[in-house]
């Protein structure tokens, strides 16, 4: 009776661990620099104001993340590949030019964030920057598909700071979780522009088009079957409740610490904390900028070269060797070099580059739901997997409000600028 107990636990457990990885990397790896410095102004701005959207955003990341999952189990292919096969080769190639122009400049803005966390710890741009450029290359380049992805799972795991850090700030202030989780399930909302831009802002950085590329390329990768589609769905769940419960942390302890305060990047939050949550907090907060920064740096080149690649037909694969993937490894390495260089140039307009960013998301993130949501609909291609009328109706409205959220981004981001 015991051995049969430990059968159904272990087997299920050690099925689950061989498909973890994909979707609990995407889902983390959007804590990027730029991520936490916008959970860290929406603590430091608004306070407590806006945890409560933290819960639907979560529904948002799953629901996505699920259909890149499930297309990528079902076909066995990567969501560029799909595209150029059903659509044909004039569409993908214009979702191409627009993602790698986007990754371009948001590559650029994670080693920007890399200088920053570097200069909290005293290490200068110059030597943070060149050093991180070389440790991401040397990780793909070199490692095997399975090296890779662990070390990516234990860079999720490093997100842990912020939870300890905000845990730390609470203790400091003396803030009780029953006032916290209070202030989380109470919708507060205000109408004003700067209170609507960050709500907008919180949801859509949720979800990147480069998300739907790399979650994909890497589940067909690990070669997930559809009988274990199960355990690739609790990938996405735990994978997007783990980093939404990294964002509470990050707004909390800049809500208990700095508000009401106006900051304009994470490393001025990070410097912020010291004097009401203490040094500990500070550097741990900065520990995960540096983690976020680097582990960003490293997805965003990957996703770009797994859908170029894929668009064109080359070979793709961290477990391909260099001789038989030459073009996917090229075009990593070259992404690396021009972001760190970028980023490291002088007087490089860093915020201007990551604003053209959010403009090339909101311009290619319709078109990739769109596109997903067509391909899903489509039952010879899906077989088994393909998902039901309301299911389909969810993800169409959830896609239609992304696309509003992120046209609503652009319009908050740009037009104050023109």
């Amino acid at each position: 009776m015991l051995l049969l107990l430990r059968r159904r636990l272990l087997l299920p457990m050690l099925a689950f661990a061989a498909v973890v990885g994909p979707a609990f990397i995407t889902a983390n790896v959007d804590n990027d620099a730029p991520g936490i410095a916008t959970y860290s102004v929406c603590g430091a701005e608004f306070g407590y104001s806006l945890l409560w959207l933290l819960w639907p955003t979560l529904i948002v990341l799953i629901v996505v993340q699920e259909m890149s999952a499930r297309m990528g189990v079902a076909t066995g292919k990567g969501l560029a590949d799909l595209i150029r096969e059903q659509f044909g080769v004039k569409v993908v190639a214009w979702v191409m030019l627009l993602l790698l122009a986007t990754n371009l400049a948001n590559t650029a803005g994670e080693f920007a964030g890399l200088a920053e966390a570097g200069l909290i710890f005293g290490i200068p741009p110059y030597l943070a920057v060149p050093a991180g450029a070389l440790l991401v290359w040397l990780l793909v380049v070199r490692g095997s598909y399975r090296s890779v992805e662990r070390v990516f799972l234990v860079a999720c795991l490093v997100y842990l700071a912020y939870p300890i850090s905000g845990i730390i700030a609470m203790r400091r202030a003396s803030v009780t979780w029953g006032f916290v989780l209070g202030q989380s399930v109470t919708p507060t909302f205000s109408l004003d522009p700067a209170t609507l831009a960050m709500a907008v802002a919180i949801v859509g950085t949720t979800v990147a088009p480069w998300m739907q590329f790399y979650l994909q390329a890497t589940v067909v990768e690990k070669g997930t079957r559809e009988d274990e589609y199960a355990y690739a769905r609790w990938d996405v769940i735990l994978g997007g409740i783990f980093a939404i419960i990294v964002v509470f942390f990050i707004v909390l302890a800049c809500a208990v610490s700095i508000y009401p305060r106006k900051i304009t990047s994470a490393a001025q939050a990070a410097q912020a904390l010291a004097p009401l949550a203490g040094a500990y907090a500070r550097t741990l907060f900065a520990f995960g900028l540096l983690n976020a920064a680097l582990f960003a740096a490293s997805i965003l080149p990957l996703s770009t070269a797994y859908a170029v690649c894929e668009g064109i037909g080359w070979e793709v694969g961290v477990g391909r060797a260099f001789r038989t993937a030459p073009q996917f490894y090229l075009l990593y390495t070259a992404l690396i070099v021009l972001g760190a260089g970028v980023a490291m140039a002088p007087r490089a307009p860093l915020l201007k580059i990551m604003l053209v960013s959010q403009v090339l998301n909101g311009l290619l993130l319709p078109v990739v739901l769109a596109l997903m949501l067509r391909l899903l609909n489509r039952g010879g291609l899906m077989g088994k997997l393909t998902i039901s009328r309301p299911y389909l109706i969810l993800c169409w409205v959830i896609a239609g409000l992304l696309i509003l959220l992120d046209l609503g981004m652009l319009a908050f981001t740009v037009w104050p600028r023109l």
